[in-house]
């Protein structure tokens, strides 16, 4: 076991952590949560535990589209960045099967897409 210096701590905390370019953002500001963010939130963060998957699920405020919400930004490797709109538990599923998983977009229920560079 080699020692540990402020050096080796630094070059340890420069490194990309998968789990911060990979993420899932559910939008819960008042519309978010009046439309069932809350139960999106809630299915997304244990699908993502069951599986065991390295993505951060997170809370965020207003996107802008309130009269689609709930809204959900997924941002995952080799996957350009979607905002999904209309999401219930089903599609949250759908989400975490199709895009996470399998590298397909949900078609039905893409708002925004922002193609990484």
């Amino acid at each position: 076991m080699s020692k540990i210096t402020k050096e080796s701590l630094e070059n340890i905390a420069k490194q990309p952590k998968k789990e911060e370019n990979n993420w899932i953002k559910v939008g819960m500001s008042s519309c978010g949560i009046a439309a069932g963010a809350d139960e999106v939130f809630k299915v997304l963060t244990e699908e993502v535990k069951k599986r065991n998957i390295p993505v951060a699920v997170k809370k965020c405020g207003c996107v802008g589209m309130c009269s689609v919400e709930p809204l959900v930004e997924v941002n995952v490797d080799g996957m350009p960045q979607v905002t999904y709109g209309r999401v219930n538990g089903e599609v949250a599923i759908q989400i975490i099967e199709e895009h996470i998983h399998n590298h397909r977009l949900v078609n039905d229920h893409i708002y925004d897409i922002q193609v990484k560079k």
